[in-house]
């Protein structure tokens, strides 16, 4: 073969394979418009709030009793929460509706002297109820039954309002969320000349379904009167995140 010959086959040679290269990257190139074609998608966040009157007052309600021995201190205690409980269901608190809620024994410790110690002087023991009052009418005259069968030994806390059955509202909270985020997905996806496609995901929290009372917490001060109680309205909200496709 000539030299002119082997230089014209060394060049075809070169042609092909610089063609390859080329096809390869149009069709990567094909396959990436394809991928993003696919993942296009707006996500958006909707509100849905929704009010209704509380139904049910919670209450935790304890005693406390400090004593030199931790038995003495505990007998206290129970003898309190057992006058505490009887109160509250002569008030109109179903038994059912009276649930321990803790137990429990601490030592209390005397200042040291100078050069010394600190050693246990004492004991002191706690014994708390939850209470749910299903009668808000009834909750001022329940929560003062209480303080005073408890005395000074009495603590309330964490006294909340709730909802019992709040289904109702939750649904209209949900579908006022949901409406919510497709009416922005939908002027999202105008704006953008698209159209709404497939919802691809939903992801959706809640609030306001229990409420702390006003004043939080009651001492043994307001025992013997009746306490002032507000249920007011409560509000329930859903935030919703939605990811609609865009066609």
């Amino acid at each position: 073969m000539s030299t002119v010959t082997r230089t014209l086959t060394g060049l075809r040679r070169i042609g092909v394979v610089a063609v390859v290269p080329a096809l390869a990257l149009t069709l990567a190139a094909c396959g990436s418009d394809g991928a993003i074609d696919q993942q296009r998608s707006v996500t958006v966040v909707g509100t849905g709030q929704v009010s209704g009157a509380p139904d049910t007052l919670r209450a935790d309600i304890g005693v406390e009793a400090t004593a030199g021995d931790v038995t003495t201190a505990l007998n206290e205690t129970s003898e309190k929460v057992r006058a505490v409980t009887d109160s509250v269901v002569d008030a109109g608190v179903e038994r059912k509706d009276v649930a321990t809620q803790q137990v429990s024994v601490t030592p209390q410790y005397s200042s040291p002297a100078p050069g010394g110690s600190s050693q246990i002087s004492g004991y002191m023991a706690t014994n708390s109820i939850r209470v749910t009052i299903r009668d808000i009418s009834k909750a001022s005259t329940i929560l003062s039954a209480a303080a005073t069968a408890g005395g000074d030994n009495t603590r309330i806390s964490d006294v909340a309002f709730a909802i019992d059955d709040d289904s109702q509202l939750l649904k209209e909270a949900r579908e006022a969320a949901f409406d919510d985020a497709r009416g922005r997905a939908e002027q999202y996806a105008s704006l953008a000349d698209d159209s709404l496609g497939k919802v691809l995901t939903i992801k959706e929290t809640t609030s306001g379904q229990e409420q702390p009372a006003s004043p939080g917490t009651f001492e043994r001060d307001v025992a013997a009167s009746p306490v002032p109680i507000e249920p007011g309205e409560q509000e329930l909200t859903f935030t919703v995140t939605v990811t609609f496709g865009l066609n």
